[in-house]
């Protein structure tokens, strides 16, 4: 155990927040989310603890996603979560860590500055911000020291970004607000519409992990899926296939695929020449969907693979990341403005 240094990289995201501890790895997976006291704001459960209590309890504790769109949204709730997470990790050390934090590349000064204070009140010594596509292109490998274009496309559950990353740093890029919840919300919509069955965002989500796709399977997916009939308000069961769910995600699929022609057609000639060759590299847990990268590679031309371990892939290149601390520049880096300047 050293008791002298633990410096940590976080890849918080709007639905899961991933810490890799040097030296060990990803070392905590925990949803983003607190439950709280309603009448005096205490934090009574984070991570999975909270999710197990959501829509079981009294009304006076409720949850919240102290994270929306990889920014914090609900500053408060963001310290003290992240307060909870790093003290697990550095209960033992008589030293604060350093913290590598993972953000988009679309994020403000404003969202960088809240980060930033966030990590230095629970508990950080100093915060390095790292942005996501950049992480993700060393989790899954690529030299980025080098002047070569590479696209990320980072299909998370609350944001979608599509970046072009070369020289150590992020060209293009654009971020969305559909993601994987998006598509959960999707087949809500699609069952309450074709079937007259309300169900909820869990039961959705299970299905999408089961038979979801966006092109058709080579063996059609069924499911039962149970909710509440519009009717007569009893429960009631349906069989949803996985063609149905092609048509569910047509909007949300859509939305991403001009999100990344966007981002093409801004991106300078010499380095789309680049992603020709290098191709695209899909992460997050969305581009789990079956077909994913065969649609996007169908709709651009250019080959498209998913990494390894998309959950997991920005939270190890952030890890890499911790052993070159003395390079990096800690504190405000403002991508956006830097972006704009060049």
């Amino acid at each position: 155990m050293n008791l002298f240094e633990k410096d940590i990289a976080i890849d918080m995201g709007t639905t899961s927040t991933l810490v890799f501890e040097q030296g060990k790895g990803v070392v905590m997976r925990e949803p983003t989310v607190v439950a709280i006291d309603k009448y005096n704001g205490k934090i009574l459960k984070v991570g999975q603890e909270a999710q197990k209590v959501i829509g079981r309890t009294p009304a006076d504790i409720v949850a919240i996603h102290p994270v929306e769109a990889g920014v914090i949204s609900d500053y408060d709730m963001t310290a003290q979560m992240l307060r909870e997470l790093i003290g697990r990790i550095t209960s033992f050390s008589f030293f604060k860590p350093c913290v590598l934090a993972c953000v988009p590349s679309s994020i403000s000064g404003v969202e960088e500055r809240a980060m930033i204070d966030a990590a230095i009140e629970a508990g950080a010594r100093k915060v390095y911000l790292l942005e996501t596509a950049v992480a993700t292109a060393m989790g899954a490998g690529i030299d980025i020291s080098k002047a070569d274009g590479h696209m990320i496309i980072d299909i998370g559950g609350g944001t979608t970004e599509a970046a072009v990353v070369s020289a150590g740093g992020v060209v293009e890029c654009e971020s969305i607000k559909v993601a994987g919840t998006s598509f959960d919300e999707a087949i809500v919509r699609y069952v309450r519409r074709k079937h007259n069955l309300l169900i909820g965002l869990g039961a959705a989500e299970e299905v999408k992990r089961s038979i979801g796709c966006v092109i058709q399977r080579p063996d059609v997916g069924v499911e039962e899926i149970k909710g509440r009939s519009l009717t007569n308000g009893l429960p009631k069961t349906v069989t949803i296939t996985s063609n149905e769910l092609i048509e569910a995600f047509v909007e949300p699929m859509n939305q991403i695929l001009d999100a990344i022609h966007s981002v093409l057609e801004r991106t300078l000639p010499q380095l789309v020449g680049d992603l020709d060759t290098n191709g695209i590299v899909m992460s997050g847990g969305g581009s789990l969907i079956y077909g994913m990268d065969r649609l996007i590679e169908r709709s651009t031309g250019i080959r498209t693979i998913v990494v390894d371990d998309p959950v997991s892939c920005a939270a190890y290149g952030a890890g890499k990341m911790l052993k070159r601390l003395e390079l990096m520049q800690d504190g405000m880096m403002n991508f956006a403005r830097k972006r704009q300047l060049k």
